[in-house]
Parts: structure tokens; C-alpha cells; sequence
């Protein structure tokens, strides 16, 4: 689709798209998960 590629769009369709280092990775998606269920880094990990 038109835009596809634009961060406008992949905020409407709700995507995430980050650069993390492997060893934190486990931890980041954590702390993702935590901010979009609203719960503790502890409860999703």
C-alpha cells in the first residue's frame, strides 16, 4: 500500500519496529509487552 514504509503508517497500523542488542532482547520485549498490557516487567517476563 501507498506509505507503506512511512512511520505514519506503521503507527496507525499499529507496529512496533525497534534495534536492540540480542542480550537485551528478552528484556526489551519484557518491558514492551509490560507498557502495552499496563502491568510489571516482572508479571510478562
Amino acid at each position: 500500500p501507498e506509505g507503506f514504509q512511512r512511520a505514519e503508517f506503521l503507527q496507525q497500523k499499529g507496529a512496533i519496529d525497534l534495534i536492540c542488542d540480542r542480550r537485551e532482547l528478552r528484556k526489551t520485549i519484557a518491558s514492551t509487552l509490560a507498557m502495552l498490557l499496563r502491568q510489571s516487567a516482572d508479571a510478562v517476563a
